[in-house]
């Protein structure tokens, strides 16, 4: 799932510069707290992946929509970055966490009710208010830098992304267990998911981060944002960015659909996810060190090639394995994709440039990534006379989006170095 990269930068940024390091020990034990929070808060954003398509379908007078709770999912991330960032900002990580969870907890009994109503607009709107909950999530990572010393930082910032391994392992079994748990499917999933924010956010009483003091306002303007969109490093990196995380998204909504579409339990639709998931973070570990020692364009192609082969398996059949395979190259290519293009992105613009330039590269990259999911369930559901149709439509819409980026990285690569 999804992460909100420019306020949580911005934030992030503006905490290490304006506070004095006390010893790792208190870093060290915040980022226990922190894995932990990864763990089992984050379990609940596999779960609701792979749940909110298939209740959707099950709630939509028009299957088309199918895929629209996760796009509002997204959306509500999106929009709730900003004020996440303000409430941190001015009272605290802790207050930012504990404001997340309580929605988190919100949008699942809403989602809940919405379900046993049989009622598609209030389990629409629970999944715009779990949303809330995503984007404060995606602050946890940088909430471990904020008492670790510069050595300990980046091992902080690993550590916390394993637990995001562990939330990828847990959250799927969750939902195997708790799916048909009572006559309504899916109600003791979202259940289970109040538990989660309730009982969870607890861990955040035990964290121990400073409020940030007060940014200082004179800091040099650095270009506009239509100046940066048109340097070409930038641009394509823009471009990169939108059509992996989209495309990724695309896919994995839909994926749940088609595997429960073509004769195969929610349960395998649970592990499928559950390994895509996995795909997505662990490359995480390395792909730093494979840019260093390749380059950032060849990590971005190899994500964009990646990408295709996921593709290419995905319309050879829809046989079990596939599915499998599909999605862990899916994961993979994701993880090159996306995070060659950031790399890309960071190192085209200057410091006072941050904040503007990340913020306008989320509204285009979630705003494509909420698009993605709003197609994947019109393509899989509408497309075509049955599951295997749609899914084959699904994958078939992935190429000229590949061609777009393939060929913007090309032209970046042939440009003249001083350009």
């Amino acid at each position: 799932m999804p992460l909100v990269p420019s306020n949580i930068d911005r934030y992030a940024s503006h905490m290490t510069d304006h506070m004095t390091t006390p010893s790792d020990s208190v870093a060290k034990k915040n980022v226990a707290i922190l894995v932990l929070a990864q763990a089992i808060l984050g379990s609940q954003m596999p779960m609701i992946f792979i749940i909110g398509g298939l209740a959707g379908q099950s709630l939509a007078s028009n299957p088309c929509f199918a895929t629209l709770p996760i796009s509002l999912i997204v959306a509500g991330s999106m929009v709730a970055a900003t004020p996440i960032s303000s409430i941190m900002q001015k009272w605290g990580r802790r207050a930012g966490f504990f404001t997340g969870a309580m929605f988190g907890a919100l949008g699942g009994v809403i989602g809940a009710y919405g379900l046993y109503l049989g009622s598609f607009p209030v389990f629409l709107l629970g999944s715009l208010l779990t949303g809330v909950y995503m984007s404060a999530h995606g602050f946890y990572r940088f909430a471990a830098t904020d008492t670790a010393s510069e050595s300990f930082r980046p091992k902080a910032i690993s550590y916390v992304m394993a637990g995001g391994l562990l939330s990828a392992l847990l959250g799927p079994q969750l939902v195997k267990a708790t799916s048909q748990v009572f006559v309504i499917p899916f109600l003791g999933t979202y259940l289970t998911v109040i538990a989660i924010n309730v009982f969870g956010s607890g861990l955040f009483l035990f964290l121990n981060i400073p409020k940030p003091k007060a940014p200082s306002e004179d800091l040099p303007a650095g270009r506009s944002r239509m100046e940066l969109l048109k340097t070409p490093a930038i641009a394509v990196a823009v471009i990169c960015s939108m059509v992996s995380y989209a495309l990724m998204n695309l896919v994995m909504t839909s994926t749940p659909l088609a595997v429960v579409g073509c004769g195969f339990t929610e349960g395998n639709a649970a592990d499928v996810v559950s390994l895509h998931v996995l795909a997505m973070y662990v490359p995480s570990f390395f792909t730093g060190h494979l840019i260093a020692r390749f380059g950032v364009h060849k990590i971005v192609a190899a994500g964009l090639i990646i990408l295709a082969a996921a593709g290419a398996v995905a319309l050879q059949g829809v046989e079990l394995e596939n599915f499998f395979i599909a999605l862990i190259l899916l994961g993979v290519g994701w993880n090159f994709g996306f995070i060659g293009a950031t790399t890309m992105l960071t190192a085209s613009h200057t410091p006072e440039e941050r904040g503007r330039m990340q913020g306008l590269n989320d509204l285009l990259v979630f705003g494509g990534v909420t698009m993605a999911s709003l197609a994947s369930g019109g393509l899989m559901n509408c497309s075509g006379g049955n599951p295997v149709e749609g899914w084959s439509a699904v994958n078939m819409a992935m190429a000229p989006f590949l061609v777009l980026a393939g060929g913007a990285l090309l032209w970046l690569a042939m440009r003249p170095k001083e350009a």
